[in-house]
C-alpha cells in the first residue's frame, strides 16, 4: 500500500455490487458493499488501492515527460545541432530490462522511469543515445560519434552496466 496515503474502508448496505475508491486529502477511501467476507474485503481493497496508486503514477510520469521534453530538446541542440526530430518521447513504467528504446521511422523514444532515480547526468547520457538513433538508427562509428561527444558517456555507460548487472539487458 501507498506509504503516504493511509487507507480509509467505507462500507455501505446500500452498496450491492459497486466497487470504487477516491483520493481525498491524505487518504484513499475504499467504498465497497457492507456483505462482503473478510478475503473478498482484502482482495478488493488492495485491487482499489493498486489502482490509485498506478492513476497517481501516471499523472506523475506525466510532469516528468514534461521535464524531459524540455531537456530532450536542449541535448539536442548541444549535441546534434538541433537535427533530432521526434514524435514522441516520454518515460514508460514498463520498460524493465532495457533503460531507453527509439523506434527511429516513428520517431518515439520510450525512457524507463528508473532512469528518474538516477544521476542527471546518466539520464542525459540516455537521452542523447536514444537521440542519436533518430539520425543513425545503428551503433555504427557515425553514431557513436554524436554519443561520445557528451563527456561523460563512459562513466553513464558504466554506472548503467553495474545497475542492470548485465550489460547485454541496458540496450545500451
Amino acid at each position: 500500500m501507498n506509504d503516504s496515503l493511509s487507507v480509509q474502508i467505507i462500507r455501505s448496505s446500500k452498496r450491492k455490487r459497486t466497487i470504487s475508491a477516491k483520493v481525498r486529502g491524505n487518504e484513499i477511501l475504499v467504498y465497497l458493499p457492507a456483505g462482503l467476507s473478510e478475503k473478498e474485503e482484502k482482495k478488493w481493497v488492495d485491487k482499489m488501492v493498486s489502482r490509485v496508486e498506478s492513476h497517481t503514477k501516471r499523472g506523475s510520469l506525466v510532469d516528468h515527460n514534461k521535464e524531459l521534453i524540455k531537456r530532450a530538446d536542449q541535448l539536442n541542440r548541444l549535441y546534434l545541432s538541433g537535427k533530432a526530430r521526434w514524435n514522441s518521447i516520454e518515460y514508460v513504467s514498463n520498460q524493465n530490462k532495457i533503460f531507453g528504446s527509439c523506434a527511429s521511422r516513428e520517431g518515439s523514444i520510450r525512457l524507463s522511469e528508473r532512469l528518474l532515480k538516477m544521476p542527471d547526468w546518466v539520464r542525459d547520457y540516455v537521452i542523447i543515445h536514444e537521440l542519436a538513433h533518430l539520425i543513425h538508427p545503428n551503433h555504427s562509428k557515425p553514431f557513436w560519434g554524436i554519443v561520445n561527444q557528451y563527456r561523460l558517456t563512459e562513466r553513464a555507460r558504466g554506472y548503467l552496466m553495474a545497475s542492470s548487472l548485465d550489460s547485454d539487458e541496458t540496450g545500451l
